[in-house]
């Protein structure tokens, strides 16, 4: 019902909003504080290992760099694809999928992890930290001035200055309230979709640890269905 009354840019938002909530979520609680789409936090925890011994360290100190590499290639292909005139959004929301899909095969097959060091371990967490640069990419490449759907944190400030706005708009032009409302809008609905992943990430990998990937999987198929569709 919600994809429903959505457009179909928002609905791209909601659901990539989700699947971040959800590969963060899963990725956290079954792989040792690992967050494959909140880069920021892996160096919190990271540090937090190296006091108290606690969480892992290879998935937190690998997490930056392989979310860099893999942004930064995404961005030289896509570079290439635009001067050759190929639409940027099917591929990469093919790659993440892919990626994801990767990651849930060798999460199920080599999973659960007694050591979050561990080989298997790692490729299941860097292979969901892959899928999460690929949505940045998507986000940032193929949806212009688009929200962030992978970390929160700006989302949330902008929600409330663009709130501020609206609330005093006296002391704004006709064009600034409508660009703060679009915004408000678009900020919303990613944050509302995240919170939504990381509650259902959170059940499933409870009830069936690395199973719970088979969500953010499914959603990112789902992405694709409808951008075939649209």
């Amino acid at each position: 019902m919600l994809l429903k009354i959505l457009s179909d840019r928002a609905t791209f938002i909601f659901l990539l909003s989700m699947i971040a909530g959800a590969v963060d979520t899963i990725g956290f609680l079954a792989l040792g504080g690992l967050f494959a789409a909140h880069i920021t936090g892996n160096i919190v925890v990271l540090g937090a290992h190296f006091v108290t011994g606690k969480f892992s360290q290879s998935g937190p100190l690998l997490a930056v760099p392989v979310f860099m590499f893999v942004l930064g290639v995404m961005a030289l292909i896509a570079g290439r694809m635009e001067k050759a005139g190929i639409s940027l959004l099917m591929p990469l929301l093919f790659l993440q999928w892919l990626l994801l899909t990767i990651s849930f095969v060798i999460g199920i097959t080599l999973g659960p992890f007694a050591d979050m060091d561990g080989l298997g371990a790692v490729c299941t967490g860097m292979l969901a930290v892959s899928a999460m640069a690929a949505q940045s990419a998507t986000v940032k490449l193929a949806m212009k001035k688009a929200p962030s759907t992978v970390a929160m944190t700006n989302n949330i400030t902008q929600l409330t200055l663009d709130l501020a706005l609206l609330i005093h708009q006296r002391q704004a032009t006709p064009e600034e309230n409508m660009t703060a409302k679009h915004q408000a809008k678009e900020s919303f609905i990613s944050i509302f979709g995240f919170i939504m992943g990381c509650a259902l990430g959170a059940i499933l990998q409870v009830r069936f640890n690395l199973m719970a990937l088979m969500l953010p999987v499914c959603l990112s198929f789902l992405t694709l269905l409808l951008r075939t569709k649209s």
